[in-house]
């Protein structure tokens, strides 16, 4: 027998790859991956973009409480009468009243206590504090802390220190400072200000500090945390939804050509081999089966049986031989516009005696079809395979049934090919156009792998359904022909 180089290392590479190698298993890996990271993305935005608010948000409110009492400081010394008075601060410290005549003592202390009222009366105040250089408060809201020196504070060190017209705020937990004495605790957080009050020199006479729970701003702030992290996630859950659709769609694209490359290279071997096969077997096949006719006419009545069975495994044989070529051929042929009925009847005619002989009774359609994209001799094979397999299903007889539904919604034609033979269980279905794989004795496992390929090879489908001791049913979906397009019935291969 003559060897063809390569084809033993290209057949099992066709079949033990995907064995041997671990399949990437493309969606898998996606889902995982680009959920974590457009997770960690959407996280992090919602983050910034909540830090950011909530900032923004509490800084514009100190902002606008350090413009307010600034704005009251201005307006109390020029109407204070104070004589060589500069600034607020200059007023604010008790201790320093009797440096000054008595009328000008009096007249500091009403000016200090109407813009003392105007801080103690701020919207949603929780406490305020007043600091002197030494760091001694001077004023509160909360008496008990009057007099007392404050040290380690380091944002009441930057109001003093910086020497220029500055707000700190801060947003935290009570952290029960000593100067966070409060009359009213705070519900769950607040906004510590320092606001610094300076002469015109720019030194810093005095800092008022104020304890501020905005409920109205934090609500807006918690109905903002809300919308943010809502549209972070219906964001982040579109998109992932997007690219998993899309990676599924190539995945399963992929995974389509994969087995489509498998089977080319599995088709390609099989050639290889066939031909090596046909080369080495159809001569000696030939001249055995010569041989043994002309033994036959000679031979004693014994010996003619024997002799029988050799010409019928050799003609069994070359049928192997013939099928194995005809499925390792590459299907050729140009579409054309074909009847499916008339060929279904040719195809009928030339089983007629199998049919009568197994005790079929047969259905087909009787009048013409709409024409379909194929090709005659093609089509023909393919009837022939479907019909040949429906013969072999039922050996005690049974029923034959062959239906023509034209669908003008899909622009598509059913042919449907349904018997009452044996079937097959599940695992068989599944497994109908694996290349190779028959449940008849002797058979090749070629028949419906070449059915799928001439239909595919036209733009059709083909599917196959299928129950143990009740029959199967195979559908051949067709493209129509230009001009095809006469048929009333909306089914499909499910039906």
């Amino acid at each position: 027998m003559h060897n063809l180089p390569g084809t033993k290392d290209r057949a099992e590479r066709g079949g033990g790859t995907a064995d041997a190698i671990p399949q990437f298993n493309l969606l898998r890996w996606f889902s995982l991956l680009s959920l974590l990271i457009i997770a960690t993305v959407a996280i992090g935005l919602g983050y910034i973009t909540t830090h950011f608010l909530v900032k923004e948000s509490m800084e514009r409110d100190s902002m606008l409480s350090a413009q307010f009492i600034e704005a009251i400081a201005e307006a109390e010394v020029s109407h204070s009468g104070v004589p060589f008075l500069a600034a607020m601060g200059e007023l604010l410290d008790p201790r320093e009243d009797h440096r000054h005549p008595a009328a000008t003592s009096a007249i500091r202390k009403q000016a200090r206590q109407e813009f003392l009222d105007h801080i103690a009366h701020l919207p949603d105040a929780l406490l305020a504090n007043i600091y002197a250089p030494d760091r001694i408060i001077v004023w509160s809201t909360n008496p008990s802390l009057i007099g007392k020196r404050i040290g380690q504070n380091p944002h009441l060190e930057a109001a003093f220190v910086s020497g220029e017209r500055m707000v700190t705020s801060d947003v935290h937990a009570v952290e029960g400072r000593q100067e966070q004495k409060f009359i009213q605790h705070p519900e769950k957080l607040f906004i510590e200000t320092y606001i610094p009050l300076m002469d015109e020199q720019g030194s810093v006479l005095s800092v008022v500090e104020i304890y501020k729970e905005p409920k109205d701003l934090l609500a807006r702030i918690q109905r903002g945390y809300v919308l943010i992290w809502l549209s972070t996630f219906i964001g982040g859950g579109l998109i992932y939804g997007g690219l998993f659709w899309i990676v599924r769609r190539a995945s399963i694209l992929l995974a389509s050509q994969q087995q489509q490359l498998i089977a080319n290279e599995t088709f390609v071997a099989l050639g290889e081999m066939s031909s090596a096969v046909a080369h080495s077997l159809r001569n000696p096949l030939a001249t055995i089966r010569s041989s043994a006719e002309l033994a036959l006419d000679i031979a004693e009545p014994p010996l003619q049986k024997n002799i029988g069975d050799i010409i019928t495994q050799v003609d069994r044989m070359s049928h192997w031989v013939r099928g194995l070529l005809l499925s390792s051929r590459p299907i050729s042929g140009d579409s054309e516009p074909v009847d499916p009925a008339a060929a279904v009847r040719e195809t009928l005619i030339a089983f007629e005696q199998q049919l009568r002989v197994a005790r079929i009774e047969v259905e087909a359609p009787q009048g013409p079809a709409p024409a379909v994209i194929s090709e005659r001799m093609l089509l023909s094979q393919v009837l022939n395979s479907l019909v040949a397999n429906a013969i072999e299903a039922m050996p005690g007889g049974g029923r034959l049934s062959i239906r023509i539904d034209p669908d003008q919604q899909t622009h598509r034609l059913h042919l449907i090919i349904s018997d009452s033979g044996r079937g097959m269980s599940p695992e068989q279905e599944t497994l109908a156009f694996k290349p190779f794989y028959t449940t008849k004795k002797g058979g090749l496992g070629v028949g419906l792998v070449l059915v799928k390929r001439i239909m595919e090879r036209f733009g059709g489908k083909v599917s196959l359904t299928s129950r143990e001791q009740e029959g199967t049913r195979v559908c051949l979906s067709f493209r129509l022909a230009a001009g095809g397009e006469n048929g009333t019935q909306h089914t499909d291969c499910r039906g």
